[in-house]
């Protein structure tokens, strides 16, 4: 049986998300990342603010390794475009349908979501989904670390 929900439900708007703009350094990435203690944050075009991908503590760990012998003075002049990314969170347009978002959120832990533009907009987390169908199934608030 196909329900059909407004996946905007879940958004977490752009302005509560921690990203980074394609003309960051390494630096800057690693700073916000470790600062947030994230593991992963979309990457935004600074000019027009579209969806550019995802990057990951693994891709800038094994971009360190295979490329520099870096301080963390000069990761300040690598761009973070020049990074190469194992993979890219796949988004979903605002206007999907669940079975859509449920396909990605499987497979990352959090889906950026787009606008007709390709804009970022924000994300939906795989946490906001899993706490969502806990409730619908009548199970206590799940507690997430």
């Amino acid at each position: 049986m196909v329900v059909w929900m407004n996946i905007l439900f879940f958004l977490t708007p752009k302005s509560e998300v921690t990203y980074i703009y394609d003309n960051d350094t390494l630096g800057e990435t690693l700073d916000k990342m470790e600062y947030n203690k994230y593991t992963e944050v979309p990457i935004i075009d600074h000019l027009d603010g579209t969806y550019l991908g995802t990057i990951t503590e693994g891709d800038l760990l094994w971009e360190v390794k295979e490329q520099y012998d870096l301080s963390l003075n000069e990761a300040e002049d690598v761009p973070i475009m020049d990074v190469k990314r194992k993979r890219d969170n796949e988004p979903v347009e605002a206007d999907a349908n669940i079975e859509d978002l449920i396909s990605k959120i499987l497979n990352q832990n959090f889906v950026p979501v787009i606008d007709d533009s390709d804009c970022f907009i924000g994300i939906i987390t795989r946490k906001d989904v899993i706490q969502y169908l806990s409730r619908k199934c009548g199970m206590k608030e799940a507690v997430f670390v």
